[in-house]
């Protein structure tokens, strides 16, 4: 299981010195709500983004009975288990203590470290419980700032997505960080699923990371894994995605998802930054020399 904290010092101290991170991106599959409920293809989900090069695992705790907002609640929807208000659809697919015991004892059998952003207050407590590597903040609750408050009185480092967020919330959120001493990764995110090219925005990670002085993160919603490397090659030390087994189940973020190959292809890319990238001193290399003898001829 990765050491988070010795990651994050390493990255810490690269990131305040301008130097290249030495270390490959960290990646979190996102399973998310993507199981819809059932605690078997969650599992089967996780084994699937670990055997394909996640270093964490990624799940979401509300009570809908506060999350869901009143003007949603009791709209109709039709699901794979029938038509079902909206409010009842989100309980069916929460899961409860003993799936997240299940979930914990599955993760820790498997050697995965596994945390999960809480969208309420008693979510937040819930999680608490399981003594979780690093807290996660959704970018839906980023303008929340008494919610921002009791993650960051945790002082455990916190993923921060900056998804529907203006600077200035940013500028909020950081703050009130700063304020506890808790540690804090940014996520640059578009909250939108699938996310499209046009709107992506890579080059705000360059922004962020001047502005903030923090280490920065990539949380993609798009349906390739391009833009995620791209984000890597930009400075992005950890890297979100949600993954699948099929990117055609029912749900709503399914289609923003990678599956086995994405995710594997991903992994694989990521792990060959910190070797394309080198250090920034220009070389000359020995393997260049021949080259040199052969076409110089002054």
């Amino acid at each position: 299981m990765l050491d988070i904290e010795n990651w994050y010092r390493i990255i810490c101290s690269e990131t305040s010195l301008g130097l290249p991170i030495s270390t490959s991106p960290l990646l979190i599959g996102e399973v998310g709500i993507n199981h819809n409920g059932d605690l078997e293809i969650a599992k089967q989900i996780v084994e699937m983004a670990v055997k394909n090069g996640c270093d964490f695992v990624k799940f979401q705790k509300r009570n809908p009975d506060i999350c869901v907002p009143d003007s949603k609640k009791y709209l109709l929807k039709e699901t794979p288990w029938g038509v079902m208000t909206y409010l009842e659809y989100k309980k069916k697919i929460e899961f409860n203590k003993s799936d997240f015991y299940e979930l914990d004892k599955f993760c820790k059998d498997l050697g995965v470290g596994w945390s999960a952003s809480a969208w309420d207050d008693e979510s937040q407590d819930f999680l608490k419980e399981f003594n979780l590597p690093f807290n996660k903040v959704a970018s839906a609750l980023n303008t929340k700032i008494d919610f921002i408050e009791k993650v960051a009185s945790e002082k455990k480092l916190t993923f921060l997505s900056t998804g529907m967020a203006t600077l200035s919330d940013i500028d909020n959120c950081v703050s009130v960080f700063k304020k506890y001493n808790c540690p804090l990764i940014l996520f640059h995110t578009v909250s939108t699923y699938p996310a499209i090219d046009s709107e992506l925005n890579l080059a705000i990670i360059s922004t962020l990371k001047k502005r903030y002085r923090l280490p920065i993160g990539y949380s993609g919603h798009e349906s390739t894994v391009t833009p995620s490397i791209i984000a890597a090659a930009l400075g992005a030390v950890a890297i979100e995605r949600h993954v699948t087994l099929d990117r055609t189940m029912w749900g709503t973020d399914q289609a923003a998802s990678l599956e086995a190959n994405g995710i594997s292809q991903l992994s694989n890319a990521l792990h060959r930054i910190p070797i394309l990238m080198g250090n920034p001193d220009k070389k000359f290399f020995e393997s260049e020399k021949k080259s040199s003898e052969n076409l110089r001829y002054w």
